[in-house]
């Protein structure tokens, strides 16, 4: 037995106009005409749902002069299309997983020929005393410590003033919204 049922065009009712009924229908569902007019040739409008609802939009349409009848839709069609879905989800995640192993693999051999150059380079340049550095005097005829620069307070004031003025503004304006039109 279907669980999920979809409604489908019948045909129109005695004296109803078909533009007309594609029109109200349009409005009614706030689509476009063209979804109407492609339901009016037999593409699905809903989407498929138990009996009430499905009964519930027959009535609708019944409602605006259009026939329409209910069609079972078996659960085997939506869960064969869920697995098609999940495969080209699972074959994508796949191919992105591929990619990222061999752009992994590529940088590690980048890394192993850089690692193979770097003592044929150690070995190109001249070997230098590492301990001439340490023979050097310092230079302390300044002091390694300046005094901090005597800073202005204004900036620092007019910032203290300007959020005491916007909270009193806020706390007038939550007290008295009236008082306020924006």
């Amino acid at each position: 037995m279907a669980d999920n049922f979809r409604v489908i065009f019948a045909g129109l009712a005695d004296g109803t106009n078909a533009k007309t009924a594609c029109t109200n229908l349009a409005e009614k569902l706030k689509t476009s005409e063209e979804k109407v007019t492609a339901f009016f040739k037999g593409k699905s409008l809903f989407a498929p749902s138990n009996k009430d609802k499905a009964l519930k939009q027959a009535k609708l349409l019944a409602s605006l002069g259009i026939q329409s009848k209910l069609q079972a839709v078996s659960s085997n069609t939506q869960s064969t299309s869920a697995l098609a879905n999940n495969d080209r989800r699972d074959e994508r995640i796949f191919d992105a997983l591929d990619y990222i192993t061999s752009s992994l693999i590529r940088l590690e051999e980048k890394l192993e020929e850089l690692e193979q150059r770097l003592p044929e380079i150690e070995s190109k340049t001249p070997v230098s005393n590492s301990e001439e550095w340490q023979d050097d005097d310092l230079m302390l005829d300044e002091e390694l410590i300046s005094p901090p620069n005597e800073r202005s307070n204004i900036v620092l004031y007019s910032l203290i003033a300007t959020v005491i003025t916007l909270l009193i503004v806020l706390a007038a304006y939550l007290a008295f919204p009236n008082l306020f039109s924006f």
